[in-house]
């Protein structure tokens, strides 16, 4: 059975989780450098715009997360851009 656009966008919320808390400074990074930071929110970062990217090929494919509605995809797309601009910046 194929996944819905709420599965797919669920598999991002710990991206999620982790990009917010690194940028409000409560996930703990203390034995990393900066460089090792910004590592990890990238590949987090990734993680969230291949899935905003998702859409089907074909009838048996993965679901439309590109197409689907803004207000399912804000707080994923808020995170790509939190994390970008923490890189940016760092």
């Amino acid at each position: 059975m194929a996944q819905t656009v709420t599965e797919c966008l669920a598999a991002g919320t710990d991206s999620v989780t982790l990009i917010d808390a690194v940028k409000a400074g409560t996930y703990d990074v203390r034995s990393k450098t900066q460089a090792e930071i910004n590592e990890m929110v990238q590949r987090n970062v990734d993680h969230l715009s291949a899935i905003l990217l998702y859409e089907p090929v074909d009838g048996n494919d993965m679901p439309n997360v590109k197409g689907a509605a803004d207000s399912k995809k804000t707080t994923h797309v808020a995170a790509v851009t939190t994390g970008t601009n923490y890189i940016a910046a760092n």
